[in-house]
């Protein structure tokens, strides 16, 4: 088997048929599977995602939620040659496939291939923040790292022992790019367009505090700690900018009260203090030319800082373990052209 398709998905009845049928298409001209890799979805997306010719995991036990155990899940059940890591909010375009199949092919110490992410839901200040920092690991040539979704070549995979570590809720596809880089492997993104990422049409802001309670605002300091001890561990101080913009975010938090009890809590220490609370805001929105961008932007910052601490110092457990899991739907044998209705319901965009 050629390539499996690994569809990580949380709560995506919105989107999970458009990735489903994208992925399918892209098997039309390659021999593959697709896998949905369910982390324990409330609401209809098992019963959407079993109308369909895919193999459908599920975790057992809700504390194994995170971005890291998601693709973990997958990986666990795939066959494929090569694996394809795709989100279940976004739609694959099928023309890449044999493009990333030539690249690797052409260069056999290429662990991973990926694409242009393209943005969909620009209107949400999240996303167009995204955009905004216009990051030099999603432009095309040789990266250090996949984000977004990749091409992953199981040889790679199986020379470092895992696909991602269970204990991260976020930046899995770095740490998996640091393993396999040092063991000689390297990483390209192509100059075409991979997927179509959709996101949420949700305010920014709930979508921010969501991410705060699912935990993915612990990534940064979990990926600190995975690296202890580890020789990553000065590239991923010096690359990941949510540790060093945390330390600075509690540097500053801590310097606002300071301020105002070394001043003796008068009004002019007051007025220090809220322009030692202003500045950094302030500051955002020039640069951002946003004053929404701007709030924002320091919004997320004390978000995170406070999920980095927690993150590092949470426990870890066996990133190698099997991940406890069952299989709740098996339509690997159907004919892959045997295409369902979609349900009315499924193009409906979720708040």
């Amino acid at each position: 088997m050629k390539v499996s398709f690994l569809i990580k998905a949380l709560n995506e009845e919105a989107h999970i048929a458009r990735t489903i049928e994208s992925c399918l298409a892209a098997l039309e001209r390659v021999d593959g599977e697709v896998i949905l890799a369910d982390c324990l979805s409330c609401d209809r997306t098992v019963a959407i995602a079993s109308r369909y010719p895919i193999r459908i995991v599920q975790l057992e036990n809700p504390a194994d939620r995170g971005c890291g155990a998601a693709p973990q899940l997958g990986y666990q059940y795939a066959r494929g040659e090569f694996v394809y890591l795709i989100d279940g909010d976004m739609a694959f375009h099928a023309d890449f496939l044999p493009a990333a199949l030539q690249a690797a092919a052409a260069d056999e110490r290429l662990a991973g291939v990926g694409g242009i992410v393209r943005e969909r839901r620009v209107e949400n200040l999240e996303f167009a923040s995204r955009l905004a920092r216009a990051r030099a690991d999603l432009r095309p040539g040789i990266v250090d790292r996949l984000d977004g979704g990749g091409l992953y070549r199981r040889a790679a995979i199986e020379s470092v022992g895992y696909l991602s570590d269970r204990n991260l809720h976020a930046f899995e596809e770095f740490e998996l790019a640091t393993r396999l880089r040092a063991r000689g492997w390297r990483l390209a993104r192509l100059d075409r367009i991979a997927v179509d990422h959709y996101g949420y049409t949700t305010n920014a802001y709930r979508l921010l505090w969501a991410r705060a309670k699912s935990g993915y605002a612990l990534g940064a300091g979990e990926l600190a700690r995975a690296a202890l001890g580890r020789p990553s561990l000065p590239e991923v101080v010096r690359k990941i900018r949510t540790l060093w913009i945390s330390v600075l975010v509690v540097a500053w938090l801590a310097a606002i009260p300071s301020a105002f009890a070394l001043a003796g809590g008068t009004a002019r220490a007051a007025a220090l203090s809220g322009a030692l609370l202003a500045a950094p805001p302030a500051a955002m929105a020039v640069r951002r030319r946003s004053l929404k961008l701007g709030v924002y932007a320091v919004a997320v910052w004390i978000v995170y800082a406070i999920g980095t601490v927690r993150g590092f110092l949470r426990r870890r457990v066996d990133p190698a373990a099997w991940i406890p899991s069952r299989v709740l739907h098996d339509g690997t044998a159907l004919p892959r052209r045997t295409v369902p209705a979609r349900a009315p319901d499924a193009r409906a965009e979720t708040a």
